[in-house]
């Protein structure tokens, strides 16, 4: 059962999230939150996989609660829930540390597949705003450049990256690769401690960022 906290200032959309993450689905939603500022007691005492948290709020917006819950030892991860054209307010989320953002208005599937994504571990970035958004902040270097971080790669880390950027989970990587999922992993560490990233948007961000990724591009 994974645990959510829903944080939204809109009651009926919290509503409607409460009725797409029942617990005949495998969810169950510990706790709401109306505002940014409530979400650091809440996920004390409810303990939350995930929050699922609206970007757009009064008091303490989406972007300022998740800078200062990643600030803290064993966070769980942020889900991001906006609209179509928040790009410029995404992007300060996944700046933040949020792992990844869904559209409001999604199919039920797409939400419930996206909680389960990130309460596993890995990033989703709704891949119809994907490109638009790493645009906002990307400050990419001429093609073919590399500094020390990139250097510091082995190809095959590189290669993992690539796909990492290109929206793979790891058992993808894995079957692509043809390794198991445990070198996978292992390699993904060895990645997040060379190029100093929290977590997997985080290297998304890095290779868009570095000309390793484009958006709506073939892995291949």
């Amino acid at each position: 059962m994974i645990r959510v906290l829903l944080v939204d200032d809109q009651e009926l959309i919290r509503s409607g999230l409460r009725s797409i993450l029942r617990e005949q689905f495998g969810f169950k939603v510990v706790g709401e939150c109306g505002h940014g500022g409530e979400v650091a007691g809440a996920v004390g005492a409810f303990t939350p996989d995930v929050v699922l948290m609206d970007a757009r709020m009064p008091l303490v917006d989406g972007i300022e609660a998740t800078r200062r819950l990643r600030a803290e030892p064993q966070a769980p991860p942020v889900l991001a829930l906006t609209t179509f054209d928040d790009d410029e307010v995404l992007a300060g989320m996944l700046r933040a540390g949020a792992a990844g953002f869904v559209l409001k208005g999604v199919p039920a599937e797409d939400l419930q597949r996206a909680v389960r994504t990130v309460a596993a571990g890995e990033a989703w970035l709704d891949p119809s705003i994907t490109g638009r958004v790493l645009e906002v902040f990307r400050d990419a270097p001429e093609p073919g450049s590399a500094d020390a971080a990139v250097s510091s790669l082995t190809a095959r880390e590189l290669e993992v990256l690539r796909l990492i950027g290109a929206g793979l989970t790891n058992d993808e990587i894995a079957a692509k690769l043809f390794l198991t999922p445990g070198t996978v992993k292992s390699h993904v560490n060895h990645i997040f401690s060379k190029l100093d990233l929290r977590n997997r948007v985080e290297a998304v961000i890095f290779a868009f960022d570095h000309r390793l990724a484009r958006p709506g591009k073939s892995p291949d």
